[in-house]
């Protein structure tokens, strides 16, 4: 506890409440106090802390000002609340952020009443706030109330489709709705796109130089468009910012911009929204991601995301790696493959790190392109591009290529083209949870006809996926790998194209066969270990594919064996259903066969360690062992099950 920071006005908050007690100074103060838990508790945790970071004067303003949890505060991503976790009655578990049984590192329902709307993905903040107003105008109740509804989005996550849509519903509804716009100048990434040169562009306007300095602490002199018929605040609000023609052409009155820092700015402008707008109003906040911290300010993502971390140098304390993470084999992998093949080519959303694609940007600029938080866009752009005779690699986590799936389906499957989808994040994420988990992409891609799934087994079998996605132009093809490091396995010098839809035998034995799809490979021959301990040895193949399955290797292992698991890190209606139906068109459970398939539970997992959270979807060595035993109903060989 004596390396904490001293924070005396801090400790007298335990709920947003409290915050109205204190005078402008002491909020300014408070606001100190707050960055410096943050950066405290993050540093013993791990987790995003340069978005929060940006929000902390936002944080106590909105507190301070409004009626939480009566007035719903949106936080989108959610990556920024985690001061806003610390003032609303969490600050006794703030360190257990991200930890198994902890707190989320996003935004809750179920965790607190000042989480009015979960949030771990971009850019539903203004359609979810919107929502809350149309409620509260219709008579709908909450336990706690509905008031305002205030949507806090950042400037990256204002670059998908989804935010422009909901301010153009909310413009034509003409509801009492908040949105604060943080633009810090970067999402995850630096910025892309017309967006983000429109908005930097404000920067540099002088009438926001002169209206920032008349502005501080002056509530009078502040513009009032909410008063009808104001052609004076009128002109005035035009002249202080070009840009906010843009937002009131959505329906939306525009204030700003204004410093997010500065508290002599935040409080009057609060204030004068909450007694004042009668419809949708835009505050352009300016902040810095990771403001306040010398390491955060410094780093290229300025802290987004850490490992637990010293305060005074912010050096991260990351556990020695033992083999190549599965990102950066991939990343490699596609270099090696584009300096052979000038038709590859790589789409991003706002993840090039993420993603590996940093790699492949700094080697080959101009065929790498970074969208922005905008899958839908860039699962079309990559079809076109694939319609255009190159060879697009869709890089995406999992969870966020759920955001294009219409694309998917419309765009690249119904017209067979050959888009490269290197699918990251597949299986359970870790601290993440739930939300970042990526548990439907075999499921939801198998289903398409036409499209190939593959699942490395390790990292050396993801090289080798790389090189079969260059080669396969006969429609769409998919490969997913998990997070993390590989399993140590020696890389090989290139990939080999592998043959489409045949998988691999990794060792023959009797009785059982264990057919696995992805890296649980790994846990299924620590099982097998195990299970020959006590006499039996299973049969172990790697499918390497979902689709097409590989039917001859499939039948024979059922021919030969009395019972057939199939093992993969996905939900159900994935690889085992692809397997089940090919069973049973074949008739081959008419000859008895024992068939089981192992898959992620029907529920959604929270945020623990990879190992824990596969050990609470059953599938970890010990329970792939316990599940041959159970079918085959012996606890060893030649002795019955009770």
């Amino acid at each position: 506890m004596s390396d904490r920071p001293n924070t005396p006005l801090l400790d007298l908050v335990t709920r947003p409440a409290d915050l109205k007690q204190f005078s402008d100074a002491q909020l300014t103060q408070l606001a100190g106090e707050l960055r410096s838990e943050t950066v405290s508790a993050v540093s013993e945790t791990g987790g995003h802390l340069g978005a929060g970071l940006g929000v902390v004067e936002l944080t106590v303003a909105l507190h301070a000002v409004f009626d939480t949890p009566r007035d719903k505060v949106i936080w989108d991503v959610g990556h920024q609340c985690y001061p806003h976790k610390i003032l609303t009655e969490r600050r006794d578990r703030i360190r257990t952020l991200r930890q198994e049984g902890g707190l989320s590192g996003f935004t809750k329902r179920s965790e607190s009443p000042y989480d009015p709307f979960g949030a771990a993905h971009s850019s539903t903040s203004i359609s979810a706030a919107l929502g809350f107003a149309v409620a509260r105008d219709l008579g709908g109740v909450t336990p706690e109330g509905l008031g305002d509804a205030i949507a806090v989005i950042g400037d990256g996550s204002m670059s998908a489709g989804m935010a422009f849509e909901a301010m153009n519903n909310a413009g034509h509804l003409k509801k009492r709705l908040i949105v604060i716009l943080n633009d810090n100048e970067m999402s995850i990434a630096p910025p892309v796109g017309a967006l983000s040169s429109y908005l930097s562009r404000l920067y540099a306007e002088e009438p926001f130089q002169e209206f920032k300095a008349a502005a501080k602490g002056a509530v009078s002199l502040l513009p009032e468009p909410f008063r009808e018929g104001a052609k004076r605040a009128k002109e005035m609000l035009k002249g202080m910012a070009v840009g906010g023609t843009l937002f009131e052409e959505l329906g939306f009155s525009y204030l700003g911009p204004i410093d997010g820092h500065d508290m002599d700015q935040l409080l009057p402008v609060l204030r004068t929204v909450k007694a004042r707008a009668t419809g949708p109003i835009l505050i352009h906040a300016l902040t810095k991601k990771g403001k306040g911290y010398a390491p955060a300010e410094a780093a290229r993502d300025k802290g987004h995301a850490t490992a637990k971390f010293d305060v005074l140098t912010g050096k991260q304390k990351k556990a020695p790696s033992n083999a190549p993470s599965y990102t950066s084999v991939f990343g490699n992998a596609l270099v090696h493959q584009a300096a052979k093949d000038d038709k590859v080519v790589a789409v991003t959303a706002a993840m090039p790190d993420g993603t590996g694609l940093n790699l492949f940007a700094e080697r080959y600029p101009s065929r790498c392109f970074d969208v922005g938080i905008a899958e839908q866009h860039g699962v079309t752009f990559a079809a076109a591009l694939a319609a255009g005779g190159m060879k697009p690699f869709c890089t995406m986590y999992s969870t966020f290529l759920q955001r294009g799936y219409d694309q998917v389906v419309h765009d690249v499957a119904i017209q067979r083209l050959p888009v490269r989808f290197a699918i990251d994040r597949a299986g359970l994420v870790g601290a993440d949870g739930a939300t970042h988990a990526g548990s439907f992409d075999i499921a939801y891609m198998a289903n398409l006809p036409g499209m190939v799934v593959m699942a490395a087994a390790d990292e050396a079998e993801l090289v080798h996926m790389v090189a079969t996605a260059v080669a396969h132009d006969d429609g769409p093809i998919a490969f997913r790998y998990p997070r993390g490091e590989g399993v140590g396995v020696d890389l090989p010098e290139q990939g080999e194209v592998l043959e489409i839809g045949k998988g691999r035998m990794i060792q023959t034995g009797a009785r059982v066969a264990l057919l696995s799809f992805g890296t649980r490979l790994a846990e299924v021959q620590k099982a097998a270990e195990a299970l020959a301990a006590k006499g039996i040895t299973p049969t172990i193949a790697d499918a390497r594919f979902a689709k097409p399955l590989d039917r001859g290797m499939i039948l024979q292992l059922a021919a030969d064996h009395e019972a057939l698991i199939t093992i993969e890190e996905g939900a159900v209606g994935g690889f085992g259903s692809h397997v089940a139906q090919l069973l049973a068109d074949d008739g081959v459970f008419d000859g008895g066969l024992k068939f089981r398939s192992m898959v992620l539970p029907d529920t959604f997992i929270d945020q623990a360690s990879p190992e824990a959270m596969y050990k609470v979807a059953g599938m970890s060595a010990e329970q792939i062992e316990a599940k041959v035993l159970d079918v085959l109903g012996v606890a060893s060989i030649g002795e019955k099950r009770a």
